[in-house]
C-alpha cells in the first residue's frame, strides 16, 4: 500500500518517516558495537541477543522522541496552515541533520569508550578529558590509535545519508492541505501523545524507563547493549547536576581514610583499595542457603519485645527468641533504596544521594556478587515494578541472576501500585526456591516486602485484631512472614538455610527528634534452628553488618571491601544513618543529629531516656567524637565511589 495515497496529515507522515530513519541509524551503531565485542558472546543465546536489540529499540524511541519533539510541533503548526514553505523545510532539514548528527557522534564515540571502560558513554568521559593532559591528550590518543579513526567513517557517512534522506522526504511531500481541521487535530494529538509516551519509555505508572530497564540477564555486555549512549549521557549529566547527588566536603580526605582504616583495624591497607580486608576461612566452609528478607517499614518499636502493647507482630516476636537477635540495630537511612543498598552492598547511603540511580551503575563486592563467585544461585523477589528506584538494573548488575517482580505474577493478583500482597509473593517464591535447590548448589534469595506501605491492601482471607488500618497492615505483614516460614519448613532445603530478617527502615512512631529513632531502629535476626544457637545481643549493629556477619556464618574466604563488620567477631562503637537533609550518629547512649549545611543545628541527645535536652554544648568531646566518625565515614565512602574503588574484582 502506498502511504502517500492514505489520507494522513503531513506532520504525522514526516515524523514517522524520520523516526524510522533515526532508529535505523541507531541500530547500525548498536550492530557495530555488538561486533566489536565478540569475546563477550560467551554462553549467550540467540533469544538474549534479540532481546538486547529489541531493548535497544525501546531506548532509541525515547531518544528519538526528545530529538524530534520540537520539529514535530513546528511541522504540526505548518500542517494546520496547510501550505508548503520551502524556507521552513530547509531550516527544519538543517536542524534535524544537526541534532541527529550530534547524536550519531555520541554513538560513534561510545564504541571506543565502551571498549576501554566497559560502560556506555556518559558524562564521566568529559571528566576523563579534563584529567591529566586534558583534551590534547585525548586527541593524541585518538590519532595514535587507528581503530578510533574507523569510527569517524560511519559518523560522516550516516550523517550525510541522514541529510539526503530528510531532504528527499521533504521533496517528495505534497498536499499540505490534506485532511480537515478536525482530522488534523485528532491525528496531531495522538501523534504528540504517542511521542511523549515513547519518551517516557514504559506504560507502568510507577516508573519511567531507566538505565536498569535494559538489564535482563546475567551477561553484563548484553545488559548494556540495549542502552542508547545519548540516553546514558543525558541521564548522567542530569544526575551530575542534581543537587541531591553533589558531593559534600566533610573533612580532609586522607585523614578520613586513615580514620576508617584504624576503625576497621586495617594495619596494612591495600594501596588500590583502602578498606579491603582479606577474610580467610579458618575451617571447612559452610555453603548454607541464605534467605534475606528486607521488611518494609518494620520499626523495632512495632514489636512487643521493644515495648509495643498492641501485639502487632506475634510471629516475628516469637521468632526473635529462637535465633540470633540484635536488639540495638539501626538502618542507614529512611528510604527503601537505602535499605536495599546498605543491606546488600554494606555501604552507608550519603545524605541526599541515591546510590541505585547512579549513572553509570557501579559494581560492588556485594553479597550477591560474592556468593555468586562461590557458586550460589541468586534471586531477588519484589512485589511491585522492578524498575522503581532502578532496582532491576542495579541488582542484576550486582550479582543477581533473576529478578522476580510484578511482570512475573498473574495479573489478577496485582492489587495496587505496589503489586501483589506479601503473602502471595512468598507463596509464588517457594516453587522458585525449590527449582534452585534442584540444581544441587546453594542459593541466595532476597525478598523485599511492600505491604506495610501505602496504598494498603489487606486480603479478605486475613482478619486483623486491631481497628486502625496502620496497625492492621503490620499484623498482615507479620502474618505473611509466618506463612512463608511455615511453607519453607516443609521443604528439604529448610534445615540447611540461614534466614536473615532486617528492615529497609522503620517509621516515625512517637517522634521526639528531627530524625526519629523509630525510623532507623529496626530488627536484625538471624534464624537457622539447625545451625545457629538462640541468643540475644545488645551490641550496637548496623544494617551494613548483615553481609559480613552472614559470610562469617558461612565461613567462606572472601574480600570484605565494605564498611560492614562481622558482628560475631567484631564490634562497633558508632553507627550512622541519614535522612534527606541530615545525618545521625548513634552509640549505646548518645544520639547526634547533624545538618551538614548548617553546623549550628548539631544536637546531642540521651535517646535511651527519651531526653529532648540538647547536650551538644555540655558534652563537647562526645559531640566531636561522634561527628568525626560521621564525617570520616561519609568522606571515605565518597572517595571510594568517586574513584571506583568499591569493586576489587573488576575495577575500572
Amino acid at each position: 500500500m502506498n502511504i502517500n495515497k492514505i489520507n494522513i496529515p503531513i506532520n504525522v507522515k514526516l515524523t514517522v518517516k524520520i523516526y524510522f530513519l533515526a532508529i535505523f541509524v541507531f541500530f547500525i551503531f548498536r550492530l557495530i558495537l555488538f561486533f566489536t565485542q565478540t569475546d563477550k558472546w560467551v554462553d549467550v543465546t540467540f533469544f538474549e541477543i534479540v532481546k538486547a536489540f529489541w531493548m535497544g529499540v525501546r531506548f532509541d524511541v525515547v531518544i528519538t522522541g526528545y530529538l524530534l519533539i520540537i520539529p514535530t510541533v513546528i511541522l504540526s503548526i505548518f500542517t494546520f496552515i496547510g501550505k508548503k514553505i520551502k524556507l521552513m523545510e530547509k531550516i527544519i532539514t538543517i536542524f534535524l541533520t544537526l541534532i541527529l548528527s550530534i547524536s550519531f557522534i555520541v554513538c560513534g564515540a561510545d564504541i571506543p569508550y565502551f571498549n576501554q571502560f566497559f560502560e556506555r558513554f556518559n558524562v564521566g568521559a568529559f571528566n576523563w578529558m579534563n584529567g591529566e593532559g586534558g583534551i590534547r591528550f585525548v586527541v593524541n590518543m585518538i590519532i595514535e590509535e587507528p581503530r578510533y579513526w574507523l569510527m569517524i567513517i560511519p559518523i560522516i557517512l550516516l550523517s550525510f545519508g541522514c541529510y539526503l534522506s530528510i531532504k528527499h522526504i521533504f521533496n517528495k511531500t505534497e498536499k499540505w492541505e490534506r485532511g480537515s481541521f478536525f482530522s488534523k487535530l485528532i491525528a496531531t494529538v495522538l501523534l504528540i501523545g504517542l511521542m511523549f509516551l515513547g519518551m517516557r519509555g514504559r506504560l507502568d505508572e510507577k516508573s519511567p524507563i531507566r538505565i536498569g530497564t535494559a538489564y535482563f540477564c546475567d551477561n553484563a555486555f548484553l545488559n548494556q547493549l540495549g542502552l542508547n549512549p545519548n540516553f546514558t549521557l543525558m541521564q548522567s549529566f542530569l544526575d551530575s547536576k542534581n543537587a541531591k547527588n553533589q558531593e559534600t566536603v566533610f573533612m580532609n580526605e586522607q585523614q578520613a581514610i586513615e580514620y576508617v582504616q584504624k576503625m576497621l583495624q586495617i594495619s596494612q591497607p591495600n594501596p588500590n583499595f583502602p578498606i579491603a580486608r582479606e577474610i580467610v576461612s579458618d575451617s571447612i566452609s559452610n555453603k548454607y542457603n541464605v534467605v534475606v528478607i528486607i521488611m518494609e517499614s518494620m520499626s523495632a518499636e512495632k514489636m512487643r519485645r521493644h515495648g509495643n502493647t498492641k501485639n502487632l507482630t506475634p510471629f516475628l516476636d516469637s521468632l526473635s527468641f529462637k535465633g540470633l537477635y540484635f536488639d540495638n540495630c539501626y538502618t542507614t537511612g529512611t528510604h527503601t533504596y537505602c535499605g536495599i543498598y546498605s543491606t546488600l552492598c554494606s555501604f552507608p547511603t550519603i545524605y541526599q544521594q541515591h546510590p541505585l540511580k547512579r549513572t553509570p551503575i557501579l559494581l560492588y563486592n556485594s553479597m550477591a556478587n560474592t556468593l555468586k563467585q562461590n557458586q550460589y544461585s541468586t534471586i531477588f523477589f519484589v512485589p511491585h515494578d522492578s524498575e522503581f528506584d532502578n532496582m532491576n538494573g542495579f541488582l542484576l548488575g550486582n550479582g543477581f541472576d533473576q529478578m522476580i517482580s510484578k511482570a512475573d505474577y498473574p495479573a489478577q493478583e496485582v492489587k495496587t501500585t505496589l503489586g501483589v500482597p506479601d503473602d502471595f509473593m512468598f507463596r509464588f517464591a517457594i516453587p522458585k526456591l525449590n527449582e534452585l535447590h534442584q540444581k544441587k548448589q546453594p542459593f541466595f534469595a532476597t525478598f523485599l516486602t511492600a505491604s506495610d506501605h501505602g496504598p494498603y491492601f489487606i486480603p479478605d482471607y486475613f482478619t486483623p485484631k486491631n481497628k486502625d488500618v496502620l496497625d492492621q497492615i503490620v499484623e498482615y505483614a507479620d502474618y505473611s512472614l509466618q506463612q512463608f516460614m511455615w511453607m519453607a519448613q516443609k521443604e528439604e532445603w529448610f534445615s540447611n538455610t540461614i534466614f536473615a530478617f532486617v528492615a529497609d527502615h522503620g517509621n516515625s512512631n512517637n517522634a521526639i527528634y528531627s530524625l526519629p529513632i523509630s525510623y532507623i531502629h529496626t530488627p536484625l535476626l538471624f534464624y537457622a534452628p539447625s545451625l545457629l544457637p538462640d541468643s540475644t545481643s545488645d551490641a550496637l549493629a548496623s544494617q551494613i553488618d548483615l553481609f559480613p556477619t552472614i559470610m562469617g556464618m558461612l565461613n567462606l574466604t572472601y574480600t570484605n571491601n565494605t564498611l560492614g563488620i562481622d558482628l560475631q567477631k567484631e564490634s562497633r562503637k558508632f553507627t550512622i544513618a541519614t535522612a534527606d537533609d541530615k545525618y545521625a550518629v548513634i552509640d549505646n547512649n548518645w544520639y547526634l543529629i547533624v545538618n551538614p549545611k548548617d553546623s549550628k543545628t548539631e544536637r546531642l541527645y540521651k535517646y535511651r531516656e527519651r531526653d529532648t535536652h540538647d547536650y551538644s554544648n555540655d558534652e563537647l568531646n562526645q559531640t566531636a567524637a561522634m561527628k568525626t566518625f560521621g564525617e570520616a565515614v561519609f568522606q571515605t565512602t565518597q572517595f571510594i565511589l568517586r574513584e571506583h574503588k568499591q569493586n576489587t574484582n573488576n575495577p575500572l
